[in-house]
């Protein structure tokens, strides 16, 4: 399995967007990855698998498509 911070590479750095001086992290690279992506979900659904949710909340865009994944992997 791929460390946390081996991660870290799939998430591009978009400085100043969507204005000066914010930091937009960019996740499409990791979606591109589906090994990767697979990864990603595997290690955040891993807190609550012994007890699982009954519903995921994702929040704001860039949260629907892993907060799905998550979701059906719990």
């Amino acid at each position: 399995m791929t460390s946390p911070e081996d991660l870290k590479k799939y998430v591009r750095d978009v400085p100043d967007y969507p204005q000066k001086g914010i930091i937009f992290r960019d996740i499409t690279p990791l979606l591109g990855e589906k090994n990767i992506f697979r990864e990603v979900v595997e290690l955040m659904s891993r807190a609550w698998a012994a007890d699982p949710p009954d519903l995921v909340a994702a929040i704001e865009a860039r949260g629907f498509i892993p907060g799905a994944a998550i979701a059906v992997k719990l």
